[in-house]
């Protein structure tokens, strides 16, 4: 016989998982703190089963690791581009003026219409700042 659930079971909460694998890449080592915080932020709206649908305004991740609204904006650009996350569905503004946030998905999980994870931030590779070219001037110049 299986034993009832004990609602006054005490365990150890809600967690986010930052896994080996993640943070052994070059991609993590490469970002700064701020892109870091937003990732953990973005992270707690996971709930295992709602991922490509995680919903974040700019002004809610600037309330949750305490930036202003201009600077949490270059903070999703980096998470995009080192592979983190990546846009389903974009935002917008409606014609009454309600907006609605972009959705996410972590690239390290399934998304939720069974779609695999594609870890892109494994492939991320430092990018060299290109050499600026010298344009060659005319020999006969006056």
């Amino acid at each position: 016989m299986a034993k009832t659930y004990k609602h006054h079971k005490k365990g150890a909460g809600r967690h986010v998982q930052l896994s080996e694998h993640l943070q052994s890449t070059e991609a993590w080592a490469h970002m700064k703190p701020g892109p870091r915080a937003l990732y953990i932020a973005i992270k707690r709206r996971y709930n295992g089963h709602n991922n490509g649908r995680i919903s974040i305004s700019h002004e809610e991740a600037a309330k949750a690791i305490c930036v202003s609204r201009n600077t949490v904006g270059p903070y999703f650009k980096t998470l995009i581009e080192h592979g983190f996350i990546r846009v389903t569905q974009k935002g917008y503004l409606g014609s009454e003026g309600n907006g609605r946030a972009s959705l996410y998905a972590l690239t390290e999980a399934q998304t939720a219409d069974k779609k695999p994870a594609t870890r892109e931030f494994a492939k991320w590779e430092k990018q060299t700042p290109r050499a600026k070219s010298v344009r060659d001037h005319p020999k006969n110049c006056d």
